[in-house]
Order: C-alpha cells, then structure tokens, then sequence
C-alpha cells in the first residue's frame, strides 16, 4: 500500500491510503454497500458497462453536490451502455434521500461506509478523516482504467470536461 498527501479545507495535509492508479491498469473490484445496505460489486453488478466512477467526500456538500449532478445528468443522456457510480461515505438511507430530493435516478449511488473497500482498492480514503477523496475514473467495458483524476485538493472540481470526452470516446 502507498502513501501519499492532498490538502484538505486549504491548510490541512491529510493521507491518501492505497494505490494511486492510473490508466491502463485493471480496475480492482471493490464490493460496497447499495441503498437496500446490499453489498454491490462495483465491477460485477455493472458487467458490460462503461463506467464513470465518482469518488466524493459527501453528497451533502456543494461541490459533491453539483459533481454528482453534473455528471449524472450527461451520462444519463448517453444511453444505456453507460453507467455512472458515486461512491462515498455516507450512509445507504442518506444517499437514497439525496437521490430522491435531487430526481436522480439513473446514478447508482454507492456507500464505502462498511469498511472502506472502495476507497483502500482506489487510493481514495483519507485516513485522519475516514471520508473518501474527489477523484473521478472511466473504467471501460473490459474493466481496464482509461483515465484518472485524483484531485490535489479535496475541495476542487474535477476536471469534467475530459473525463466525459474519453468516456465518450469509448462508445
């Protein structure tokens, strides 16, 4: 497992635990908990799919807020062979409460709550916070990664922009 350092609310350091993955590698399996607190394969339950997966502190903050938005919204309009999965922290019940007030229904929104599967499989769990790091991957339909973004600071937005054209490059 390796080690590495973001920033957090602009002065806070804080670690990263787990690999830092980067495009051409296999995608790991990571099982999570769905909002029936089922566990979920991220991998498995989506076989076939070209996947943006978002990796979010919290939904009820307002850069998660609009992330998960955002971009649930644009894959939702590309059809079928996509999927689009927010992983995070939060509670089962409280994502299903935030996928109901927001409308979203295409999104599967995944909790890591249980015991950090997702964010030790993705490098993503901020250890002195046990909250998950922004982060976005598409992963294709093999299951290899095509692209990555850790962000350096948790409170940044990603870069949309290019996860979505290298998603939709995948069609």
């Amino acid at each position: 497992m390796s080690e590495r350092t973001v920033t957090y609310l602009g002065d806070m350091i804080v670690h990263l635990d787990g690999p830092h993955l980067s495009a051409g590698e296999e995608a790991p399996e990571a099982t999570v908990q769905s909002k029936f607190h089922t566990p979920f394969d991220l991998l498995g339950d989506t076989d076939g799919k070209i996947r943006l997966v978002s990796s979010v502190p919290s939904l009820d903050t307002a850069i998660c807020n609009e992330q998960t938005m955002l971009l649930s919204k644009e894959v939702a309009e590309m059809g079928d062979d996509f999927a689009f999965i927010t992983v995070s922290m939060d509670l089962p019940f409280a994502q299903d409460r935030w996928c109901s007030a927001a409308g979203v229904s295409r999104n599967v929104v995944l909790s890591d709550y249980r015991d950090g599967t997702f964010g030790r499989a993705y490098g993503t769990i901020i250890r002195e916070l046990r909250i998950l790091h922004r982060a976005l991957f598409v992963i294709d339909d093999e299951n290899y990664i095509c692209y990555v973004q850790y962000l350096p600071e948790v409170h940044e937005h990603p870069d949309y922009e290019t996860a979505l054209a290298v998603l939709k490059g995948l069609a």
